[in-house]
């Protein structure tokens, strides 16, 4: 309910600013535009609502570190002491690699795949996006992008709870890269520049996740060598 809350009293805010916001989320395929070009709106309603769905979204986004903070304080009476210790760090990196992975979508992904569509488009076939379509498309990839770099977190809770070792998950490496490139095409739009796009920093991401939880091994690993 506190999450839902935060949400809502976030969206209300951004009401007076849905036609600002969407102007924003717009500026990558606009720009990949032939000049002159413009977007349209195929529903009669669509030029209303698509904005307010946009700032729904957008205040969910702005409040992710409180949903995250209120899921980990509804898992948090289950859990030991030393497992306690860690919800702050998950929470901030989770957080942080959700809008890495948002940011990442729309400053390097976007431009260079609505470029790529441009420039493929037929002669004679004008090139005038729909504002519901493209909002489904670009929601879909900030979303798939913002999930797919939660990738470190997962190693390393998976370590911490003793789930696999990071030893193991080193062994799974050609799976996880065959994995990444499926998931990609899963969870992306159905082009291969998406996939190639969300498959290759994810990879990069294992190997960050698996050198956190060789360390995260090692320092728990030390206490009880001095004891020995």
């Amino acid at each position: 309910m506190w999450a839902l809350g935060a949400v809502l009293a976030i969206f209300i805010c951004l009401v007076p600013f849905a036609g600002e916001l969407y102007a924003w989320f717009a500026e990558p395929l606009l720009r990949s535009l032939p000049e002159g070009g413009n977007m349209i709106a195929i529903d009669p309603h669509g030029t209303f609502f698509i904005p307010f769905k946009l700032a729904f979204a957008v205040a969910f986004a702005i409040a992710v570190p409180f949903v995250l903070y209120q899921i980990w304080a509804f898992v948090a009476p289950g859990l030991y002491k030393n497992e306690k210790r860690i919800v702050l760090p998950l929470v901030v990196s989770s957080t942080a690699l959700f809008y890495l992975g948002v940011l990442f979508a729309y400053f390097v992904v976007f431009p260079l795949i609505f470029d790529f569509f441009a420039k493929m488009t037929p002669e004679g076939v004008a090139l005038t996006p729909d504002i519901g379509s493209y909002m489904s498309f670009a929601l879909s990839l900030f979303f798939a992008f913002g999930i797919a770099f939660e990738v470190p977190v997962a190693i390393v809770l998976l370590t911490k709870m003793g789930v696999i070792s990071a030893s193991g998950i080193a062994k799974q490496r050609p799976y996880f890269i065959l994995g990444a490139f499926v998931i990609g095409m899963l969870m992306t739009p159905p082009d291969p520049f998406s996939q190639i796009m969300l498959a290759i920093p994810v990879c990069l991401l294992f190997e960050i996740g698996l050198f956190c939880a060789r360390r995260l091994e090692t320092k728990d690993q030390t206490p009880d060598q001095d004891d020995a």
